[in-house]
């Protein structure tokens, strides 16, 4: 049997608003939430807590998803990368910088590239935009 989670890309905004719609929807079992980052996200797609048991089938239909891909677009990708970069940051920063570099010269993945490359990369997920 296939699970169908499904994601309102009309409550998605900014990088802020697309973890909360991720709690809401996968976490609503749990007595904690993931934070704002694509690793946890990646975990969570891994299944074992939240919404996905662990290797279960899933259809994962992502609502106005051109309202997220607008709302995580260049704008908010170089916002993120940026702040990687700020100094004390932890962040490796040759890597966010190439990545950066890469956004403004048009070559780059979007914030919104990037989930949909995490989520495209779990073999029992199939993702449909809608």
């Amino acid at each position: 049997m296939i699970k169908k989670i499904t994601i309102n890309g009309r409550y998605i905004n900014d990088i802020t608003s697309f973890y909360a719609e991720v709690n809401r929807v996968f976490m609503q079992t749990e007595n904690w939430k993931i934070g704002e980052s694509l690793d946890a996200f990646n975990d969570l797609l891994y299944g074992g807590f939240g919404a996905i048991s662990g290797n279960e089938q899933v259809e994962l239909v992502w609502t106005d998803a051109t309202i997220s891909r607008d709302a995580l677009g260049y704008d908010v990708t170089r916002a993120y990368y940026i702040s990687k970069l700020q100094p004390g940051s932890p962040f490796n920063k040759k890597h966010f910088n190439n990545k950066l570099k890469e956004l403004e010269l048009g070559n780059g993945q979007t914030y919104f590239d990037i989930l949909v490359e995490i989520i495209s990369g779990r073999s029992n997920i199939t993702l449909i935009l809608c």
